[in-house]
């Protein structure tokens, strides 16, 4: 078990390191990243992600939040955009340009993810996603 978990250490320094590269190559601070990042697992999801959720995910205050996004906007990577079942609330949301650059710099660390998954077979792929999602919920407080 120690070994499994300094892997996961390992593994958390190096997707670190990655993301740290990713915001100096797209000229983004960390919660700028985050942002994208969340917001781009949840469109996965087909969860539309309101400020308040932002500012939740990134335990920062409504004016900090407000500002992010003000500046995200600005350089093109979101859009607010009505709630779509509250006309009274906003939305914000991924451009094309957003999740192209997103794309264009996380996608060689994906394909090299997936050649890595492609060594294991379907049951120890899925043993892996019990295990990392039962990871990911033990260590979440918030999202």
């Amino acid at each position: 078990m120690t070994d499994t978990l300094r892997a996961v250490q390992t593994l958390s320094d190096a997707l670190d390191r990655m993301h740290s590269g990713m915001k100096g190559d797209m000229d983004m601070n960390a919660s700028d990243l985050a942002t994208l990042r969340m917001l781009t697992i949840r469109e996965y999801r087909g969860q539309s992600v309101s400020p308040h959720d932002v500012a939740t995910h990134l335990r920062i205050s409504t004016a900090s939040t407000t500002k992010l996004i003000d500046r995200l906007v600005a350089s093109g990577h979101l859009e607010r955009r009505p709630h779509p079942s509250d006309g009274r609330a906003r939305v914000v949301v991924l451009t094309d340009k957003s999740r192209r650059e997103f794309f264009q710099h996380f996608g060689a660390h994906l394909g090299a993810m997936g050649e890595v998954a492609g060594r294991y077979d379907d049951a120890q792929l899925s043993t892996i996603n019990d295990f990392l999602g039962s990871l990911t919920e033990a260590i979440t407080t918030d999202d």
